[in-house]
């Protein structure tokens, strides 16, 4: 059972989210709230699995409240506004709902969630393989897995973890960016924002402030702007 809470100062965008998570058995809304002060003192006290927040909010915002929770559950953004999307990044936000919501998007965010709490779940942790690997073993219960650098495509931290992506599959590890940076060959990733790594050789695009590999959309961070252009030109 997937614990959920809404907060929206929107009335009816609370119902349609509500009406959405009823007609799932495993999703339960055990919280709704039209404004961040009452919602941050149940937060406090109760521990949830996932968070659907709305950002523009009158006294405290979505943001604000995120901040000031010491650990806040997984979160998505509901908003009308897509600008806010690469700064949720910075919280370990792990999905935007632009409104008006459908279903079909609702159910997109939902499966993140449950992948990532699965992977967690897993209780992954890394192990080099000498000192100069290709390759690097990631462990997943009691298994080892044995993952390539080469297959890698980026590693995105989200909260106390780093999910790493290949183009085929994703593996959740417990560490930050910060530390994957350290583990991973500088000569073949790039760091590009203070929640991602990429793989210099799996970028497709560089479009404005954002890197396209695949199907994702990676932000580029103002501080790692002029590092990832100088790395690019091989200057």
């Amino acid at each position: 059972m997937l614990n959920c809470v809404i907060i929206d100062d929107e009335p009816l965008a609370r119902e349609v989210l509500a009406g959405y998570m009823d007609q799932l058995d495993h999703v339960k809304l055990v919280g709704s709230f039209s404004n961040a002060f009452d919602a941050q003192g149940f937060l406090t006290d109760n521990t949830v699995d996932a968070l659907f927040l709305d950002i523009e909010m009158p006294e405290m915002s979505g943001i604000d409240l995120l901040k000031s929770l010491p650990n806040p559950p997984i979160t998505v953004f509901t908003t009308a506004f897509r600008d806010y999307a690469f700064e949720g990044y910075e919280l370990g936000v792990i999905d935007f709902l632009l409104k008006p919501v459908s279903y079909a998007r609702f159910l997109v965010s939902l499966e993140k969630i449950k992948d990532f709490l699965s992977l967690k779940a897993d209780d992954a942790g890394i192990e080099m393989s000498g000192d100069e690997p290709e390759f690097i073993f990631v462990k997943s219960g009691v298994q080892k897995i044995r993952l390539l650098f080469d297959d890698v495509t980026h590693i995105q931290g989200l909260k106390d973890y780093a999910i790493i992506h290949t183009a085929t599959d994703k593996i959740v590890t417990k560490g930050s960016v910060k530390s994957m940076q350290e583990l991973f060959p500088e000569s073949q990733f790039i760091r590009v924002h203070k929640s991602f790594m990429v793989s210099r050789d799996k970028i497709r695009r560089i479009e404005k402030n954002r890197i396209i590999i695949g199907d994702h959309q990676i932000p580029i961070g103002r501080n790692y702007k002029e590092e990832l252009e100088r790395k690019i030109s091989g200057s």
